[in-house]
């Protein structure tokens, strides 16, 4: 074999996986939970699998995506399909567009959103909750501290877990204001540990989520770095 051949099916060998790894990309990815901001849902070092199809594409979805998008190129999106109201997601974090972050979606574009003593509202109704005892919180890897673990429902008779630390926290209360077109108001489920639309952009949080920042819907937690026993859960 000459090494002009040689040459040749090396490249034709690399042009097969790149363009395998961007059909994969395309339909798929998975990403590591760094911070205690979700659980009790998702832990510190859970390796979870996200559907990157699941509300359609964006350029946020590409490698360098962050770096193709203005605020005057709206929220466009290619095949979209709104999130629904309990789905995990995956996003671009509006303060660090080249990070990836993970939370809960709680309202949709139109929804009167308030929150009173750490109670959500939703249009009026607040979310039920049933207390289901303490919980052990890490608030960073190896730091454990207690807190008391919920039974959240969302509209739609949808039900997850929310961790609450502390009464009376900072982010306990928020006036009523409308979710606007083409945003997500977004939580962590660790309610006194997360930077989510409770705060501003300009304060390091997510501020109203705009649907360009989407990249995916979480699924599943595949396994644990930290927590062997987790392993193949469910997010939905």
């Amino acid at each position: 074999m000459t090494l002009r051949n040689a040459l040749q099916n090396v490249l034709s060998i690399c042009g097969a996986l790149v363009f395998s790894l961007s059909i994969h990309s395309a339909v798929a990815a998975s990403y590591t939970v760094p911070s205690a901001s979700m659980e009790p849902t998702l832990m510190i070092g859970d390796h979870i699998g996200v559907v990157i199809p699941q509300y359609g594409f964006s350029t946020a979805n590409l490698p360098f995506g962050y770096l193709l998008h203005s605020p005057e190129g709206g929220n466009s999106r290619l095949f979209g399909h709104m999130p629904s109201r309990g789905d995990v997601i995956v996003f671009r974090a509006p303060a660090s567009p080249k990070d990836t972050w993970v939370k809960r979606v709680i309202g949709l574009p139109g929804d009167r959103i308030e929150l009173r003593g750490g109670r959500v509202l939703i249009n009026g109704t607040m979310l039920p909750w049933k207390d289901e005892g303490t919980f052990r919180e890490e608030s960073s890897k190896g730091i454990w501290q207690t807190a008391e673990q919920y039974d959240e429902t969302l509209p739609g008779n949808h039900h997850h877990k929310i961790l609450k630390m502390q009464e009376n926290g900072q982010l306990d209360d928020i006036a009523p204001f409308t979710v606007p077109s083409g945003r997500l108001f977004v939580m962590g489920d660790n309610r006194d540990n997360s930077a989510d639309s409770r705060v501003p952009v300009s304060d390091g949080g997510v501020g109203l989520l705009p649907l360009w920042n989407v990249t995916g819907r979480a699924i599943e937690v595949l396994w644990s770095w930290h927590h062997p026993t987790r392993v193949i859960i469910s997010l939905a």
